[in-house]
């Protein structure tokens, strides 16, 4: 098994493991542990997906979190190097404003959405979070927000116009 991971290629995505839970079930003979697994991949490119995974280990709870975001990964419109314009995304009690920022302002964001961001390749934003903090739906509402974001060809295809009209 350890000479398949080593001959995996390369193909540019990267993981981040945002959050480990345990999780206890209780059954007659005694108490059942388990762990979930929340991670988040990106290609750095504008490409980024979540996962969860549940396993009896640690690692394995993680690699099944990892296929589940490979497979679920979307893209995502970009300026630059920050988002087209600001987004509010919602899921459950937890909503996430992202605002684009200048040149030089870096990643202002709290924990789950700055795993969220970097790894979409967003390099100026400001986010802040409203409501649960739970880590979980925090980064379902910061993915949400990203899926909704359009780019000014988009909207302007959208409208039937053209990408100046959009603009001014």
């Amino acid at each position: 098994m350890a000479k398949r991971e080593e001959m995996k290629p390369d193909d540019g995505i990267k993981s981040k493991l945002v959050k480990i839970n345990r999780v206890t079930k209780v059954v007659k003979g005694g108490r059942n542990m388990r762990f979930a697994a929340l991670v988040v991949v990106g290609d750095g490119n504008g490409s980024v997906g979540y996962g969860m995974g549940k396993a009896a280990e640690v690692p394995e709870a993680i690699k099944k979190a990892e296929l589940l975001a490979r497979k679920n990964m979307e893209k995502i419109a970009l300026s630059e190097h920050t988002i087209p314009h600001g987004t509010i995304g919602e899921f459950g009690t937890s909503k996430v404003y992202m605002m684009p920022a200048p040149e030089g302002t870096g990643v202002i964001a709290g924990g789950s959405v700055r795993a969220v961001v970097e790894l979409a390749g967003i390099k100026n934003i400001t986010a802040k979070g409203y409501g649960s903090r739970n880590a979980v739906n925090v980064v379902k509402a910061a993915v949400a927000g990203l899926y909704a974001l359009r780019s000014p060809e988009q909207v302007a295809a959208l409208r039937g116009k053209t990408v100046d009209e959009i603009l001014n």
